[in-house]
């Protein structure tokens, strides 16, 4: 086995196995510093000895196991023969079990635990994407628009305080569920947007974080059938998924959606999302209020239903913007709706509105690529460029640099 092909075959485990498994160990140690350092402590063994001994035949199972042995080192270096160590050691646990909910699952009992009202909202947000969705701290940092030292003390202190409120491994009852419901939304969504379109790496996409937040979305509807917002955000991560095989060329360049091959998009996703937006819409008409999620899923719908870009019913998609900005007047929010403006009223109104939205977005590339086709399409193109240049200087995600960078070097002058 070439080293190659280890290499990928260690990439591919991190991918499937490092959520499974640091969920798996803080269900067992009850210790999320425990079950985190484990974990990163298997896959530096894996990329140790899979080149000389080769890949085992079940890598999951080898890093579940790997793991285990490190947290009990870990335990016993730290002399804490407690209880919990010593059922840990013995392979069973002495405590009364406790109850796990509807749905079983490790990995979705962690988002909850990730999303404890202990923790401020981008605590939890931090936490569960670097515990479940494995990124590091450095591409959240970039998520998050902050520097690596402040992630890395950030996730720090919210692991700490989970510890130190002694929050039991279990999904929480009905009421704590509707409590936490909305940090745990906001959680999967940026899996699946790390995914969709990474923020860092070499991988413009990456399908297996859009799987497992997908696969979450799923599971949590499981648990709340009834919930507008699960269905939503559901749906939007389907009708999203639905167009990820044409969102990058063969080059390795994004495609935006107005130049996308809309015969590459998958139709049964489409449906799929098209059916739950439809179970919304028949909600609200029965006097349910449409949240945020819903109301992209519905932006997701318009945009799918168009036959070509130019078909796309541009001024249904801004009055389903309006209502979004009231539920949620984000600076991001308020971009979005913008865009969408100098479809209906010309890049002159929509370059007004992006503007007005400069102070809070310096740091954002999607706020200076906005810009710089607004000023593109006005012919102003020493501005575009400028403009360009700070959003190929932000961009994290290789695809999208490539394409801002082939824009720009196509202005005039």
């Amino acid at each position: 086995m070439t080293a190659g092909t280890v290499a990928q075959a260690i990439t591919r485990a991190h991918r499937n196995e490092w959520a499974r498994v640091v969920a798996g160990l803080a269900r067992r140690f009850d210790d999320l510093d425990v079950a985190e350092e484990a974990a990163a402590e298997a896959f530096a063994a894996a990329a140790e000895r899979w080149p000389r001994e080769g890949v085992p035949a079940n890598p999951g199972g080898w890093l579940v196991t790997t793991a285990t042995r490190k947290a009990i080192d870990r335990l016993r270096r730290e002399s804490q023969r407690d209880a919990r160590h010593q059922a840990a050691r013995f392979g069973y646990d002495a405590s009364p079990a406790e109850p796990t909910g509807p749905v079983e699952d490790d990995r979705l009992r962690l988002i909850f635990i990730c999303c404890h009202p202990v923790l401020a909202s981008q605590a939890r947000v931090a936490l569960t994407l670097r515990l479940l969705g494995g990124l590091t701290v450095a591409e959240i940092a970039r998520a998050f628009l902050v520097s690596e030292t402040t992630m890395a003390r950030r996730i720090t202190r919210a692991k700490a305080k989970i510890k130190a409120a002694g929050v039991p491994f279990r999904i929480p009852g009905p009421d704590d569920v509707r409590e936490r419901l909305a940090g745990v939304l906001a959680v999967v969504y940026l899996v699946f947007n790390e995914g969709y379109l990474a923020s860092a790496g070499d991988d413009p996409v990456r399908s297996d974080r859009t799987d497992e937040a997908i696969r979450l979305g799923r599971l949590l509807r499981t648990l709340l059938p009834d919930d507008g917002e699960v269905t939503g955000l559901l749906a939007l991560m389907l009708l999203t998924e639905a167009r990820r095989s044409a969102r990058v060329s063969r080059t390795g360049e994004l495609v935006t959606l107005d130049e996308q091959d809309r015969g590459a998009w998958d139709r049964a996703l489409i449906a799929e999302g098209n059916a739950l937006v439809q179970e919304r819409i028949e909600a609200v008409a029965a006097g349910a209020a449409p949240g945020r999620y819903q109301l992209q899923a519905a932006i997701g719908v318009v945009h799918t239903a168009a036959p070509s870009a130019r078909d796309t019913d541009w001024s249904t998609i801004v009055a389903l913007y309006g209502r979004l900005v009231l539920l949620d007047p984000s600076p991001i929010v308020r971009l979005n709706r913008a865009v969408a403006v100098a479809e209906v009223d010309g890049p002159s109104v929509g370059l007004a509105e992006v503007d007005r939205l400069g102070a809070g977005l310096d740091g954002y590339h999607a706020f200076h690529a906005a810009r710089a086709d607004l000023l593109r399409r006005l012919g102003r193109s020493g501005e575009s460029r400028t403009a360009y240049d700070r959003a190929v200087e932000l961009a994290g995600n290789p695809a999208e640099r490539a394409y801002l960078t082939r824009r720009r070097d196509q202005l005039a002058g």
